[in-house]
């Protein structure tokens, strides 16, 4: 289990921190938090004591009672300088929310309280994620601080899209959610007590789903939003991965330091996995590839009147999957995603893992709508040749944190030299 020292900073988000919190403290992290005294005017101190078991710090001159000790640490013998003391014994330091003004203390480096002086001395890794009023966010200076930040290694979890805390107001700066947020510290916490599982790995990750054209403006194309794939993304970069993404008409936001690569239908998505396959270590096949497309495409609009119905003459795609499959060197990992309906799911996917040569197929039953395509959950079952492992229903972050836990462990015969 990690140690997560939580900041939080001023704003109405504030109080999402406390449902992190809640989520971290039953997945059993040991919890110490930071305020700044802005933060105290939208939640006080005695909520995050009672969820976390320790005490909660606003000062660098104030006295911490467990002397700088996590929940789960014997505390030392002696009062040390709590700025220091707690970011040493701490696996990640999350600062959430992340105001426009702390985020602009981090940057430029100030220490003109506890969180942004714990910031300064922290050697361990460091996520922020903002949250604001979109006009905020998106002023040039705050863009600039958060490249800032993420060029010199901070994990930049970007805000949501929606409605924000004055009446009226839309846009971007909704703090992102709290499962995320932990799925993310369990990652980076995870990649500094197994640095050489991922540090230096090349991954190749697929995403979204093709669209085959069938005139100028129409097309056949699926539901898949991209979501899974840029969570598995985002995952294996946390994790010290270099990361490619073939995204597949996907208009979420991306996270700097991964390389994506834009495509529209199957065939330059095909392309784009034969250029960069040869250099991957891991390739995690998320995206859904259409199986059929229109043997010839109109170069313009297909005009309605006149007609009462159209008929498509229909060609299989490329098996994309297996292509790659087929010249694989023995030491690249791949993993396929199987979207199946109904109880015959995960016997299908076995039956994937074996004839496309895979070494994991990660299952979801799409016969249900609360999971699987253009949704922040799923649930699945990840075969491989050892088993089944059920992975009960989640955010896709925590799924994907799930699925990278699975192929570190078969790779780690390979990080033993056997």
């Amino acid at each position: 289990m990690a140690r997560i020292l939580l900041g939080v900073s001023g704003g109405i988000a504030a109080y999402k921190a406390l449902e992190f919190v809640r989520l971290a403290t039953a997945a059993g992290h040991a919890v110490r938090v930071i305020q700044t005294s802005t933060s105290e005017r939208f939640v006080g101190q005695a909520s995050f004591a009672a969820l976390t078991g320790a005490p909660v710090l606003t000062s660098e001159f104030e006295r911490d009672p467990a002397r700088g000790a996590f929940p789960d640490q014997t505390p030392p013998v002696h009062d040390p300088l709590s700025h220091l003391q707690l970011v040493a014994g701490a696996d990640v330091l999350l600062v959430a929310p992340a105001s426009a003004n702390t985020l602009a203390k981090l940057a430029h480096g100030l220490a003109d309280n506890l969180l942004t002086s714990a910031a300064l001395a922290a050697t361990c890794p460091m996520v922020v994620a903002p949250a604001m009023n979109n006009h905020m966010y998106e002023h040039p200076a705050t863009r600039a601080n958060v490249e800032l930040l993420a060029a010199r290694g901070v994990t930049v979890i970007e805000p949501g899209t929606g409605s924000l805390a004055s009446k009226g107001e839309w846009g971007i700066g909704r703090l992102a959610d709290p499962a995320r947020l932990l799925a993310v510290c369990e990652a980076l916490a995870g990649s500094g007590a197994a640095a050489g599982a991922w540090s230096g790995l090349r991954v190749l990750v697929t995403a979204g789903g093709t669209r085959e054209p069938i005139d100028a403006v129409r097309f056949i194309g699926n539901r898949s939003s991209g979501r899974m794939g840029f969570a598995l993304a985002e995952a294996a970069h946390a994790r010290g991965a270099e990361v490619t993404v073939i995204a597949a008409n996907v208009s979420l936001r991306r996270v700097a330091g991964v390389d994506y690569r834009d495509v529209q239908t199957a065939a330059e998505l095909q392309r784009g996995c034969q250029e960069a396959f040869s250099d991957c270590d891991v390739l995690l096949m998320a995206a859904a590839v259409a199986d059929f497309r229109p043997v010839r495409a109109a170069s313009e609009k297909i005009k309605k009147a006149g007609r009462d119905r159209l008929e498509l003459d229909l060609e299989a795609t490329p098996d994309v999957l297996s292509g790659l499959a087929a010249r694989r060197r023995p030491d690249q990992t791949l993993v396929g995603f199987a979207a199946e309906h109904g109880t015959e799911a995960v016997r299908y996917g076995r039956e994937k893992l074996q004839a496309k040569g895979l070494d994991v197929v990660v299952v979801n039953d799409i016969s249900r709508s609360d999971i699987g395509f253009d949704v922040p959950a799923n649930e699945v079952t990840i075969v491989t040749a050892g088993g089944d492992e059920h992975v009960a229903l989640r955010s896709k972050e925590q799924v994907a944190a799930a699925v990278l836990d699975v192929v570190e462990t078969l790779r780690a015969p390979m990080r033993a030299g056997v």
